[in-house]
């Protein structure tokens, strides 16, 4: 008898990678105490006390990660100097395994989170000229905002296969021949072009390595640099390695190290891919055009980290924060770590897709979107009625939390106009945290959404009665839920 050839057999289901080694359970409410927080939350989701959600709180994967054993290990090293911390160096360390770009080669700014790091680097951007555009793949909502409270345009150059049903397998590309267009039309206005891996708005969908690829050869055929936001780094460079045929064979640090090699500098908010709850930073490289064209560039970044963050070895985080993030990067290039946090958020979207819900397929690597447009197909809902938001509001009834990312949260009130502006995706997206939970978890979440789907004719319209003329209104809007008209 081969005791090995008595186990080859496949099975219905895969271990997840990791145990737990700790645990909360949570607190007990009542459908009523749920009904009456909502209210008082204006059933606006980021109002909504997170101690009422069962297990189903999806509503960002940004710093919501549970962390391994070894990142716990790590914050017992973190060194609370306020200057040149033991941390900083480890963590400058991580930066050049994991990304490939040498120390020598890179000026590294650290910020408490990403959207810090977005604010100092287009802060300083603004000050170069009026009316400059920055295209992108798809700016996320709080990228836009930053680029816009600079007076500049944030352009989002989504590939029209986005949202067609048909497969594609890198639905987040840029669109190579509008960006061309507008480099040749616009190029004395755009500073830099700014690619985003994964493409969060567009869906969660990766980018492929011959998109960046182009990308970086128009870049340089009109002298623009080429920055990107790599929250989802790694993610993105699971999909390469099994969406592109050529890199199927190649080891993802090798994949990462090669998509970094094609950029002239990046921000990412370490709270994603940097397998962390607080962090964020901002990367150029020396070699960069931007640096030669703005000589007095770093020296401003440094003032502005300084005044915003502190002392830059620490940048606005513990030293706590520090070493858990250079313990995580390590982390989240393995394999093994990918294949369990993608095959989770992909069990989670096909068991939606089988019951019938519209999602965006394929599916990304850290959420799946509902297709709020398609769900409401067949009912008297439009647009407008913000089904998405109501969708978010009722689940919170549940004890589940989602984030509308469409109508609402993309779209604006045009004052003159007295109507809506609608921007071209209405999604609601059900981001899962990584580590954190279970596939029973995310089957209840789905759960629910399929039984909504199911009474989506009865569903009310969402009627922001505060906020709708505000910037980032979706955080800050308020509503009632009305009949549909």
């Amino acid at each position: 008898m081969d005791p090995i050839q008595l186990i080859q057999f496949d099975t219905a289901h895969q271990p997840r990678a990791y145990v737990n080694s700790s645990v909360r359970f949570h607190h007990i409410f009542s459908d009523a105490d749920r009904l009456q927080a909502a209210k008082k939350a204006g059933w606006n989701v980021f109002q909504f006390p997170s101690e009422m959600l069962l297990g189903g709180d999806l509503l960002s994967d940004s710093g919501t990660t549970t962390l391994t054993a070894e990142q716990v290990a790590a914050m017992f090293l973190g060194d609370e100097a306020y200057g040149s911390n033991y941390g900083y160096f480890k963590l400058l360390e991580s930066f050049a395994e994991v990304f490939g770009i040498p120390q020598e080669e890179s000026e590294v700014f650290l910020f408490h989170q990403g959207r810090a790091a977005e604010h100092a680097l287009f802060t300083q951007v603004g000050k170069w000229g009026k009316g400059m555009i920055i295209p992108g793949n798809g700016h996320f909502d709080t990228t836009q905002a930053n680029i816009e409270c600079n007076q500049m345009t944030a352009v989002d150059l989504f590939l029209p296969e986005l949202k067609k049903s048909d497969y594609h397998p890198f639905k987040g590309n840029m669109d190579l021949e509008r960006l061309e267009a507008l480099l040749k039309e616009k190029g004395d206005h755009i500073p830099m072009v700014y690619l985003t891996i994964t493409n969060n708005t567009g869906g969660g969908q990766p980018v492929s390595l011959e998109n960046i690829r182009a990308v970086r050869k128009l870049c340089d055929e009109y002298g623009k640099p080429l920055f990107l936001d790599v929250c989802r780094f790694a993610e993105n460079a699971w999909f390469i390695k099994n969406r592109e045929e050529q890199y199927k064979n190649t080891p993802i640090p090798e994949i990462v190290h090669e998509t970094f090699a094609l950029c002239d500098g990046f921000t990412v908010s370490l709270k994603k891919d940097g397998l962390t709850n607080m962090g964020g930073a901002l990367l150029i490289k020396r070699s960069s055009r931007i640096i030669k064209e703005h000589e007095a560039l770093l020296n401003d970044l440094r003032d502005h980290q300084i005044l915003t963050e502190g002392h830059p070895t620490y940048g606005g985080m513990t030293g706590r924060d520090i070493m858990v993030i250079a313990e995580g990067l390590r982390t989240v290039v393995k394999e093994e770590y990918l294949n369990s946090r993608i095959g989770q958020v992909h069990a989670f979207g096909e068991y939606l897709e089988k019951n019938n819900v519209p999602v965006l397929t394929p599916f990304g690597g850290h959420a799946v979107y509902i297709d709020v447009n398609r769900f409401f197909e067949g009912t008297k809902h439009k647009p407008e009625d913000f089904g998405g938001v109501a969708l978010t509001a009722l689940l919170l009834l549940k004890g589940v939390r989602l984030c509308e990312l469409g109508a609402f949260a993309f779209g604006h009130w045009d004052k003159e106009q007295q109507k809506e502006v609608l921007p071209s995706n209405n999604f609601v997206r059900c981001a899962v945290p990584r580590n954190k939970y279970e596939i029973q978890d995310l089957l209840y979440v789905a759960d629910c959404v399929i039984e909504l789907h199911k009474k989506r004719h009865e569903i009310p319209r969402a009627v922001p009665v505060h906020g709708r003329e505000l910037t980032l209104r979706h955080f800050k809007a308020r509503f009632e839920l009305g009949e549909i008209k």
